[in-house]
């Protein structure tokens, strides 16, 4: 069996081999993206009640912000920065970031057609932590992008390093014609849900508690009202894979399936690169 750190791979066709190698050996697999809510099911128990998206609506919002790379005196590669030297990372904040948001994306609405992006390195040059010399730094620091779901409906994602006071802010919201929700990583135990249907004296936002007794996951951890936290978002993935094995079954998010978010991540950077929309190349 094999547990792949996200994202898959540097691009899509390094991608493709592994897809291609890892099902002609017939072994499990899946890829480490455990971030809530995949890692905790209560977004996708929601997800029915929001209505038909419309493309009048922008109907996906993701944001994925950080600070730690602001210092231009912060040395790239190596064990540590790794992931500020594209020779092992691939990209930037494309990979590393809204990898996570894309998969959450896909997962809940489905596949992305196309996009138009913008990237930004602000510090051009760092000292390579294995060189000692002063190099060009390839990854992107900053990512801005939208396009179309193929059921009709908007995306619109953000992610930078640069975002001072912000140590992981992994927000999403999803707007139907029903219904709205909305989450908050540095809020990871509430979704927010808002329903149309609710009296109009009363309608607004909701705050629910998803790691109350009844909730997915929890019936395997301590009494209603105490809460879990991002720890148990890993073991809830490896409880689902062995699971899956032990049953025969694909765990999602498989090779496979990370590899349209790898195609999707080659589409954003294409598009900032060459300044023009692209098509998101689909998984064969």
């Amino acid at each position: 069996m094999v547990l792949c750190e996200k994202p898959l791979s540097l691009d899509g066709p390094q991608g493709e081999e592994m897809v291609k190698e890892i099902e002609k050996a017939g072994v499990p697999n899946t890829v480490w993206y455990q971030l809530p809510p995949r890692a905790r099911r209560d977004a996708r128990q929601a997800d029915h009640r929001l209505g038909q998206a419309r493309p009048d609506l922008p109907t996906t919002a993701r944001t994925f912000l950080q600070d730690w790379t602001i210092s231009a005196d912060l040395p790239q590669g190596g064990a540590g920065l790794w992931r500020l030297d594209a020779k092992a990372a691939g990209s930037g904040v494309t990979g590393d970031l809204l990898a996570h948001c894309i998969d959450t994306a896909l997962w809940l609405n489905g596949s992305i057609t196309d996009v138009s992006a913008l990237t930004e390195t602000f510090i051009k040059q760092r000292t390579h932590t294995l060189t000692g010399k002063v190099e060009e730094v390839k990854i992107d620091d900053a990512c801005t992008f939208h396009g179309h779901f193929a059921n009709g409906s908007l995306a619109l994602f953000e992610s930078t390093r640069y975002a001072r006071g912000h140590k992981a802010l992994y927000t999403f919201e999803i707007n139907g014609a029903n219904a709205s929700i909305k989450w908050d990583l540095h809020d990871l135990h509430r979704l927010q849900f808002f329903d149309y249907s609710d009296e109009g004296i009363v309608r607004g936002w909701r705050s629910v508690h998803v790691t109350d007794g009844d909730q997915p996951y929890m019936k395997n951890w301590w009494v209603p009202g105490l809460q879990i936290g991002y720890a148990e978002s890993f073991t809830h993935q490896v409880a689902d894979f062995l699971t899956a094995v032990g049953e025969g079954k694909p765990c999602p998010p498989t090779f496979r399936d990370a590899l349209e978010t790898q195609y999707v991540c080659d589409a954003v950077l294409a598009s900032a690169r060459e300044k023009q929309w692209k098509t998101v190349k689909k998984v064969s």
